[in-house]
């Protein structure tokens, strides 16, 4: 096996990058050398790749990452090799790309909770390999991964532990949100929150993530779902799948005449402090809140500590959907075959790896909900 040249967009700065990104170019497509796969892990031809808000926020500098990395974490592929050891995978898989690899040794590994694997989340820190190292290069210089997947490239080494076999005639641009959206979203409603039927439920943020969460709620029988962002075209989407759309100004009315009682959950996808405090004070006396998003690590959560013991909420850390990907990524594509989880409607548009920074700038402005780079 030999390197190969590929296309890819690299960030070669996290932060100071001025909007909007499409004049400023915060990103670039890049010639990479990329290396063939190692002991454990697969390359990856690339589909198609799901725009996330954590991409973003690796562009805006909310959550810093080394650079040069070329960003991406959402997708889906074909494996055309494997490399030494690989066994349950083979050329012409089509497979799902998790973005945190459970290494299965590690102390939460061993108690079932991979999403918090210490290996894999200091690897992903540091911009590496679960195994250690770079497998992108430019010039002579190491490029950094991204969660280790960086997905907006043509071509992708990853461990065979980041990824889940799938279907092969599921669209790419749908099988690619199982990566993230869904796997994050439903698995904070099915998995961290465990809605159990006949509950209320409040989901703040109506991204991609919080239209999974909506999703989610709904597909484990609870019985009213509310929706709330300041984006009309999203509550428009919660209102298309069955449940309540509202502007956070509308918020308290609509509690009052569809949840008198309180919802029993709020899952919050916004990743901004003071709406997980919004959140938090918006769940009954008994309540359980989750929160997905992922603030700037500056962002305070500042609550009357009482009122943990007096009123008697949980407020619970979701990552990744406390899910196991290649567990759960299955039972959510078979839930959207049965038409239960609407994941379609997630898309919101396609584009060529080249519009990348325009489609950086829509997000940025709120727009839209997964944007997905189509590589065939």
């Amino acid at each position: 096996m030999t390197t190969r040249t590929i296309d890819a967009a690299v960030l070669d700065r996290s932060g100071d990058n001025p909007l909007p990104y499409a004049e400023n170019g915060a990103m670039r497509i890049a010639r990479l050398v990329l290396d063939p796969p190692g002991p454990d892990e697969l390359l990856i031809r690339m589909e198609a790749a799901g725009l996330c808000h954590s991409d973003l926020s690796v562009v805006n500098g909310d959550r810093v990452r080394p650079v040069p990395m070329a960003l991406g974490h959402e997708g889906t592929g074909i494996v055309e090799q494997v490399g030494p050891g690989v066994d349950t995978f083979e050329p012409g898989d089509r497979v799902v790309l998790a973005f945190l690899p459970a290494c299965g040794e590690c102390v939460p590994c061993m108690s079932g909770e991979g999403y918090l694997c210490q290996r894999g989340a200091a690897a992903n820190g540091q911009g590496e390999m679960l195994n250690g190292g770079f497998r992108l290069h430019e010039c002579g210089h190491d490029v950094h991964h991204h969660l280790g997947v960086s997905a907006f490239a043509s071509h992708a080494v990853i461990d065979r532990r980041s990824v889940v076999k799938v279907p092969a005639d599921i669209p790419a641009e749908i099988a690619a949100v199982f990566g993230c959206a869904v796997l994050t979203g439903v698995g904070a409603a099915m998995n961290s929150a465990q809605i159990r039927p006949g509950e209320n439920v409040v989901v703040f943020g109506l991204g991609g993530v919080g239209l999974a969460a909506v999703m989610g709620a709904m597909a484990s029988g609870a019985a009213n779902v509310i929706g709330v962002d300041p984006m009309t075209e999203k509550n428009a989407i919660a209102k298309e799948i069955g449940a309540h759309g509202v502007e956070p100004a509308a918020l308290d009315d609509a509690i009052v005449k569809i949840m008198p009682g309180g919802p029993d959950v709020v899952i919050e996808t916004a990743g901004r402090g003071k709406v997980l405090e919004t959140a938090y004070h918006t769940a009954r006396r008994g309540g359980r809140v989750v929160t997905v998003g992922l603030p700037p690590p500056s962002d305070p959560f500042t609550i009357p500590a009482l009122s943990l013991v007096a009123e008697g909420k949980t407020v619970i850390g979701s990552y990744m959907g406390s899910a196991i990907p290649a567990r759960d990524i299955p039972r959510y594509i078979a839930l959207w075959q049965a038409g239960r989880l609407p994941v379609e409607k997630l898309v919101s548009s396609t584009h060529r790896l080249d519009e990348i920074n325009a489609m950086m700038d829509r997000m940025a402005q709120g727009q839209g909900i997964r944007q997905i780079i189509m590589f065939d």
